[in-house]
């Protein structure tokens, strides 16, 4: 390499950087995600994203407007061949404050789930409960994820296709028992910023042969249509992202989000419509194929 190649190359690397840092700083602005004395919960696998995030949430805490700790969390899964020394070494050198959770959920999901079915439901419960239990014992305050842009996206398609519903992931949620808050500070930044960025950064990526290495999984076949759409129109991952920050909802069909029901014409006059007696339509069922 040249070195008017080598300062063309760390020119965008630092662009990428900044550009990550200011999509996460905005992302935690807009979702209030990270308060003053939270102690965030970096949960971190061992892919890109959770490096990505770990690198930007460090970054950010040196210049952050508010003080708040961190702690890097690892579940080992016992998957067989697993370099547990990854982590620990990594963590240890950067200075990070870290715990290794050991739970054999492997044995677990090989034991009940069948040959040849999807094992990711059953695993992410596990794991859920598993980092929601050491966050409920430590004083955790924050539970940080590593989903992005492209995760979000791809939640909403398989909702809408699968379940029939219109919901994604948000940046910022309550667990269900009211004990978590849950934050996706990458929410702003695509999939293909993180790979780069962990490319460049060479972090000692740990392969996962639970979820990723499942042939035809619904979330992959997604991908691939959304990256289509992505090859054919660049920027529609954006906009759909932007759909969802942006909704309408008299514009749908949900009689719980908007009262169709009390929606009338401006006469001018104020009386009000007169209610109507009794139920003159069945209930109605709209069924699509199962997938």
């Amino acid at each position: 390499m040249t070195p008017a190649q080598a300062r063309k190359q760390q020119y965008a690397g630092n662009k990428l950087a900044k550009r990550l840092r200011r999509q996460t700083g905005q992302a935690i602005e807009d979702y209030r995600m990270i308060e003053h004395g939270d102690t965030v919960m970096v949960c971190l696998s061992g892919g890109k994203d959770s490096y990505v995030m770990l690198d930007m949430l460090l970054s950010l805490q040196r210049k952050a407007p508010v003080d708040f700790k961190l702690i890097a969390v690892n579940l080992d899964q016992k998957q067989p061949g697993f370099p547990e020394h990854i982590l620990p070494g990594y963590l240890q050198q950067l200075g990070v404050d870290y715990h290794i959770i050991e739970q054999d959920t492997y044995s677990v999901v090989q034991r009940l789930i069948p040959e040849g079915k999807t094992t990711c439901g059953l695993c992410s419960r596990m794991r859920r409960g598993a980092l929601y239990s050491y966050a409920a014992e430590n004083g955790i305050t924050k539970i940080a994820l590593g989903h992005h842009m492209d995760d979000i996206v791809e939640t909403l398609f398989l909702n809408m296709f699968h379940g029939g519903r219109l919901k994604a992931m948000p940046p910022k949620l309550r667990s269900d028992d009211g004990r978590h808050i849950v934050i996706r500070p990458l929410a702003y930044s695509r999939e293909r910023d993180l790979a780069a960025y962990a490319e460049q950064a060479a972090y000692p990526i740990i392969p996962c042969n639970l979820c990723g290495s499942q042939p035809n999984l619904q979330r992959q076949m997604i991908k691939s249509m959304l990256a289509g759409w992505e090859q054919q129109q660049p920027g529609r991952i954006e906009n759909i992202f932007n759909a969802i920050r942006h909704v309408s909802p008299s514009q749908l069909a949900d009689t719980d989000l908007f009262d169709f029901q009390q929606l009338t014409a401006e006469t001018g006059s104020s009386t009000a419509a007169a209610p109507v007696a009794g139920s003159w339509l069945k209930p109605v069922t709209i069924k699509g194929n199962a997938s």
